[in-house]
């Protein structure tokens, strides 16, 4: 490794402040010493230094000839114990929030954003319906209604004697099990809205710093929406990027209105399941005042429903200025209004009815088949406003033709039928023993038909997508080869070791396969959409499961379709189990946590605007973090400072950057290696990191150098070419390994580092001196404005 800190030639005092990457890093790896003090922070995200630069800022004059290194460890906000694991159930919900990050720029359509905007929280606000009619289905349905109701089900399961319709007991009465059944559905919106509004208390509350010309109003030209390109009348200046706005990393009251409006749409699909069938009773029944209740109480449901959708709807995401404010009054009150008709709901299903009995199913066949219906409408409809946006901005390097977002929301509604229809499928597959839901030998109905045949696709769904990646493997391993000569070229070998150039080439080639990753999703996401939608129309015309709809089919037609049916039940459920216990592996061995960490952190990185059951933004607390420290150093020193970021930690230097006002802004110089701004977060998010963006942060930073390699996967170029009298961002692309064979000065092979290890190469020590060398010198120390003086323990006050 070279030393962390090499001197610089001139310029005064300076800090380097280094950002981790995905999967972490100690405080120790980062700085190069084993002595480490925690100066400012705290367990959760903090700034360290080494012992012995703990009083830098109080005596800068020791400091003009090296800089003084400083590390950012903010690993503890998307990591921690194994308990975190149950994050991973949220997936839906984070993959349906980052829907819509991706949206395409736009230039003078502000209406298609903010329908966009509209568009995708209804996918998301369908997500918890979907999640919630699921533990309904489990509970209320395959258990209380179902099982619970026949004879050979419930003498099986002991727990379950209690309220079986045999017994004729006071709980036996279908109304009064569905009413107990609702507490299980109720417990878990519960929880969503715990953990949401625990997060909330921890993540959004966290302010950030302010500056006056900030919170100045701005020309409306300004304030459209982001990514926007300058117009004839607005200069390129005015024009805020939406990542540097003030509001962007504080959406407090967003999230809590839309985590009250999520919450009550859970109670209330809580209390359609529990009211519906005793509605539909009392309706068959006959009697005008049963009529007229039963229409009173499910009118109610629907109107506060109606009233969640408009609350969805209405507001998006404020960013203009630092928003402080909450809706008390619709936060409060709306959860509270939905669990008191849930409340009624109960009472009036618990009604003494002595001759109704529980048969066939709930109406969930309806339920899923709508939900399925509605996601289907609203990512279409999320498809045409994409194209609308993406052609008036077009770019080559955009994912998707600008169907980024739309692909992704249609991914979220699989996962959470993958989710919903594996819990619903196992816990038939358990209450009806030997026998398989749907066909004659169970003694229950089973789930709604909907769910088998959404299980049935996905044996089709995986053939479908295993032709497109044996393509890409196999064109993978023949770019591999072919690109032999091209290494030995490279490094100018006299006598090439063909097992060494091979390993560098496939290396090379297999980290190229992230460029066609918008392949797979465009492939993923439209097959699904297709086979979803043969789903609904299956159920809708057959009324039964596959297995029973092709019986009078040819042999080998009824055979595909009872072996796709069991495989996909299977499958459907194995893969929950599967997704779960990988995702707590990851948070217990390091080498699973960076494998996967890219994605996850690149879900988290986002804001909630969309769904407020998603994990936490962890980013809402690190830019912040990260501002504060930028500006608090050249308030007090007036000396220079370069961020260097490494992987996710570069995205993160960049967005702190944005956030700065532009006197401390002109002071800092970026260096970022391993970098996925553009090769990531370019593509898929062009509206906040598209080359419109980027192009404006190396015009504003004083200086910026990227540094990457081809056998990287995640990091790559930002095509930033030079502006004025700022060189292009990129620096050619590094050698990896740094050396071909064995030489004098490098007597062992060296290592392909690939992602990790940017240190390693000289050219990090070159690129860093030489960025600090191009910043201007320091100003004389200011002792105004400032955070407080640090103790002897070298940890500020604040």
């Amino acid at each position: 490794m070279p030393p962390a800190t090499p001197a610089p030639r001139s310029g005064g005092a300076a800090l380097e402040l280094l950002v981790h990457g995905v999967g972490g890093a100690t405080p120790q790896a980062m700085l190069d010493d084993p002595r480490t003090v925690r100066v400012t922070g705290d367990a959760t995200a903090a700034m360290h230094r080494r012992a012995d630069d703990t009083d830098a800022e109080d005596h800068p004059e020791r400091y003009d000839e090296r800089p003084v290194p400083e590390a950012y460890c903010w690993s503890n906000l998307t990591s921690g114990n194994g308990a975190r694991a149950l994050w991973l159930l949220l997936l839906p919900f984070m993959v349906a929030n980052l829907a819509h990050w991706m949206r395409p720029p736009t230039e003078d359509q502000p209406r298609a954003v903010r329908f966009y905007g509209v568009l995708v929280r209804l996918v998301a606000l369908s997500l918890t319906v979907l999640m919630t009619a699921a533990a309904c289905e489990v509970a209320l349905d395959l258990t209380a209604w179902q099982c619970a109701g026949t004879a050979a089900c419930a003498e099986e399961r002991s727990w379950l004697g209690f309220a079986s319709a045999a017994r004729d007991g006071w709980w036996s009465q279908p109304g009064r099990r569905l009413a107990l059944a609702a507490l299980v559905p109720t417990a878990l919106v519960t929880l969503l809205w715990y953990l949401s509004n625990r997060t909330w208390s921890a993540y959004e509350a966290e302010r950030p710093r302010t500056f006056d010309d900030h919170d100045e109003d701005l020309p409306q030209a300004a304030e459209a929406p982001a990514g926007e390109a300058p117009t004839a009348t607005t200069p390129p200046a005015a024009v805020r990027p939406a990542l540097g706005r003030p509001g962007f990393w504080y959406g407090r009251r967003l999230v809590a209105r839309l985590r009250a409006a999520h919450t009550a749409a859970g109670l209330l699909t809580v209390a359609a399941g529990v009211a519906g069938a005793a509605a539909r009773h009392d309706r068959a029944a006959g009697g005008t005042l049963r009529e007229i209740l039963a229409w009173t109480v499910e009118g109610t449901i629907a109107a506060a429903a109606l009233f969640v959708v408009v609350v969805v709807c209405r507001r998006g995401r404020s960013e203009r200025r630092v928003d402080h404010r909450v809706d008390r009054a619709l936060v409060n009150w709306l959860p509270e209004a939905s669990l008191g008709l849930l409340a009624l709901a109960m009472v009036y299903a618990a009604w003494s009815r002595p001759a109704w009995r529980s048969s066939g199913t709930l109406p969930g066949e309806v339920t899923f088949t709508a939900l399925a219906l509605a996601q289907g409408a609203l990512v279409v409809a999320l498809g045409v406003v994409a194209l609308v946006l993406h052609r008036r901005t077009r770019h080559p390097r955009t994912a998707m033709y600008g169907l980024g977002g739309p692909s992704v929301a249609m991914l979220a509604c699989a996962l959470g039928g993958v989710m919903t229809g594996g819990v619903a499928q196992r816990v038939a597959d358990w209450l009806d023993g030997p026998g398989t839901p749907g066909m004659e030998r169970s003694p229950i109905v089973g789930p709604p038909v909907l769910l088998s045949w959404q299980a049935s696709v996905i044996p089709v769904l995986l053939l479908l997508l295993a032709v497109p990646a044996l393509f890409l493997v196999a064109r993978t391993v023949v770019a591999a080869r072919r690109s032999v000569a091209v290494v030995e070229a490279e490094y100018e070998v006299d006598r090439p070791d063909p097992v060494r150039s091979r390993r560098i080439s496939a290396t090379r080639a297999w980290a190229s396969l992230t460029d066609t990753a918008p392949v797979l999703v465009g492939i993923l996401s439209g097959a699904t959409l297709l086979l979803g939608a043969a789903a609904v129309a299956g159920s809708m015309a057959g009324k039964q499961v596959p297995g029973r709809v092709f019986d009078d089919a040819h042999p080998f037609v009824a055979a595909l379709a009872d072996s796709a049916q069991a495989l996909g039940s299977w499958l459907i459920g194995f893969g929950f189990l599967l997704f779960v216990a990988c995702g707590r592996r990851a948070y217990k061995d390091a080498s699973a946590r960076r494998t996967i960490g890219i994605l996850w952190d690149v879900g988290t990185f986002w804001p909630r605007a969309a769904h407020p059951f998603a994990p936490p933004c962890y980013a809402e607390r690190a830019v912040p973090d990260l501002t504060w420290r930028m500006c608090s150093w050249t308030d007090r020193t007036g000396g220079r400072l370069v961020i260097s970021g490494h992987s996710q930690g570069s995205v993160l230097a960049a967005a702190a950057v944005w956030q700065l006002p532009p006197q401390t802004r002109n002071r800092v110089a970026l260096l970022t290696y391993g970098s996925p701004l553009e090769r990531l977060y370019g593509r898929w998010f062009p509206a906040y990191f598209g080359p419109g963006p980027l192009a404006a942060l190396h015009r504003e930073v004083h200086c910026w150098r990227n540094l990457w390699r081809p056998t990287d996967p995640i990091g790559g170029p930002v095509h930033l070419p030079a502006h004025g009298d700022k060189p292009a961002v990129d620096r050619e692309a590094l050698a990896d390994p740094v050396v071909y064979g064995r030489t004098d000065n490098h007597p062992l092979p060296e290592p392909i580092l690939g992602h990790s290890d940017y240190q390693a190469d000289p050219a990090f020590a070159q690129e860093r001196t030489g960025l600090l060398d191009l910043l201007p010198p320091a100003l004389p120390r200011q002792r105004t404005g400032g955070l407080p003086s640090q103790g002897s323990s070298g940890r500020s006050s604040g």
